[in-house]
This record gives structure tokens, C-alpha cells and sequence, in this order.
């Protein structure tokens, strides 16, 4: 297998907003969270980090602030897709600048590229880096799911270093396993992180992991240690609050969650809206029973 870039939990990373601007203090208090509960990687500017309404100056800004912040303690894993393969590569360049250890790239959403033009846009960005590069899969989201074929022909590059399989497809991650082998695989749905991981996972990049750092690495640690039994009863207790955590569109819930566990993140920014007050009121109730 390649060189395993981490293995566990990643937090895909709220980005906290205050009076409309980044607050990078916030963003070292749930950096210093992470860090105390165990986690060595974070993305920050992910799909949970609201990165379609970051510009681009406000993104290298938290890329390198939040590498200075952890320095070598935690793999600081930069956001950088865009369904323009120039920009891709633009940002994706600026990032290695900052320092950050890795990039995860989403797949180009709404232009519907084929399979030729995904494996040209990703070896376009893993040319242009010398740092590793994380390949993101979220069908529900760009409007394309990314072959098992794309993936075999991405695997032989150097610094491809994976993927992050959000496609909620079992049978996708045992296919991926299967063709390719060396490639690791990271779950992107946290109701699905055991399973992954019984079929030869490296861990997951989690949005339950803001709200519940501990809980999320204390059961992918059991499974990748082989406790099984344990670790898909610890999936089990933690799946309604998954399930709340995805009542509305990521990231609405997790921010709404994160600010009823003390960490107050702002709202979310256009087009994004404010969780409902049921839902609020769901995830109220099942906090305050915790």
C-alpha cells in the first residue's frame, strides 16, 4: 500500500464566523479541542468549512494560520477543489505555500466532466504539488460519482494519497478496495465509518467528530485495532446523533450543534440559512441528555 497519510479521525472543520468575518481565535479553540481529544488531522476549508462562500484570500489565511497553530502536532489538510481545474491548481499551489501537509480536492460538481476529464483534472493538480493529495467523492453534492476505473488510473500517481469515499455505497468502498488495492480509503459518511473499516479503511473524515471528538475517535481507533464487536456497538449508540447532525444540509446542524456544546460558531453564510427551531429543538433535547 502507499505511504498512509493518517490513519483514524480527521475533523472536517467548521469554519467559525463572527459579525461575517472568519474568527481565527474560535478556530484555535476547536483546534486546541481536537488536538486534546486525540485527533491528529483536520481539513479546514471542506464542504463543513462552508468553502463555496470562502474567497480565496480568506481560505490561504486560515491554511496558514491554522498551520502555525498546530505546527507538527496535527496534519493541517487544505480544502482546495473547484470546478475549474485552473483554479484548482491555482489554490492548491498557494496552499503548499502555507505550509499545509496535504490537500483534499473535491471533484469538479456541475460541469459533469468524464472519466478522461476527471483523471485529467486530478493528475493536472497532483503535478502541479509536491505535497499529497486526497481525492474527494461526493456524488450527492457534484453531480458525479467518480469510477472505480478513474480511481485504478489515479492510483499509480505518486502523491495521489487516497480517497475520501462519500458516495454512502458500500459496495463502491469493497469495489474501490478491490481494484485498487494500495489506495487508501476514507470513509466520508460517519454512519459508515466501521464498515469502511472492516473492509481494509484507513479511518474517516467526519463532521460528527466537531461535536463529539472523543466518542469518534475512541470507536475508529477500536475498530482499526480489530475490536469489531466493540467498535460497530459504539456506531450504533452514536448513529441518532449522526442522523440529527444531517437533519438539514451540512454544515447548518454542526454549527447549530457546536454552539449549544459552547463553542459558538456563528451562522452559516448564504445561501445557507439558520437550522429550523424543530430541528434545533431535536438537537437541544438529545445534547442535554448526553
Amino acid at each position: 500500500m502507499k505511504n498512509i497519510l493518517f490513519s483514524g479521525v480527521c475533523t472536517a472543520l467548521v469554519t467559525p464566523f463572527l459579525d461575517g468575518k472568519v474568527n481565527f481565535p474560535m478556530m484555535e479553540i476547536l483546534l486546541r479541542r481536537q488536538l486534546d481529544a486525540g485527533v491528529k488531522a483536520v481539513v479546514v476549508c471542506g464542504t463543513t468549512g462552508e468553502s463555496p462562500t470562502l474567497s480565496d484570500d480568506e481560505k490561504l489565511a486560515l491554511f496558514r494560520r491554522c498551520k502555525e497553530y498546530t505546527g507538527d502536532d496535527c496534519l493541517i489538510i487544505a480544502g482546495t477543489g473547484s470546478n475549474s481545474t485552473e483554479h484548482a491548481v491555482y489554490l492548491s499551489k498557494e496552499a503548499e505555500k502555507c505550509g499545509v501537509d496535504a490537500l483534499l480536492v473535491v471533484s469538479p460538481y456541475y460541469n459533469k466532466a468524464t472519466e478522461d476529464g476527471l483523471f485529467a483534472h486530478y493528475l493536472s493538480i497532483a503535478h502541479a504539488v509536491k505535497i499529497p493529495v486526497i481525492i474527494y467523492n461526493v456524488p450527492g453534492r457534484t453531480g458525479v460519482d467518480i469510477p472505480v476505473s478513474v480511481y485504478k488510473r489515479l492510483s499509480r500517481i505518486p502523491n495521489i494519497a487516497g480517497v475520501k469515499e462519500a458516495s454512502a455505497s458500500i459496495t463502491k468502498i469493497a469495489e474501490i478496495r478491490a481494484a485498487c488495492p494500495d489506495m487508501p480509503v476514507w470513509s466520508g459518511n460517519d454512519d459508515m465509518i466501521v464498515p469502511t473499516l472492516s473492509l481494509g479503511g484507513q479511518g474517516v473524515i467526519s463532521v460528527l467528530s466537531n461535536v463529539a471528538p472523543v466518542e469518534t475517535n475512541a470507536m475508529t481507533m477500536t475498530a482499526l485495532s480489530g475490536d469489531f464487536d466493540t467498535a460497530a456497538k459504539l456506531q450504533i449508540q452514536l448513529l441518532p446523533l449522526i442522523k440529527l447532525l444531517f437533519c438539514e444540509v451540512n454544515p447548518i446542524p454542526i454549527k447549530a450543534a457546536m454552539k449549544l456544546i459552547g463553542y459558538d460558531c456563528g451562522g452559516c453564510r448564504l445561501p445557507l440559512t439558520s437550522l429550523s427551531a424543530e430541528n434545533h429543538q431535536k438537537i437541544k433535547k438529545y445534547l442535554s441528555n448526553e
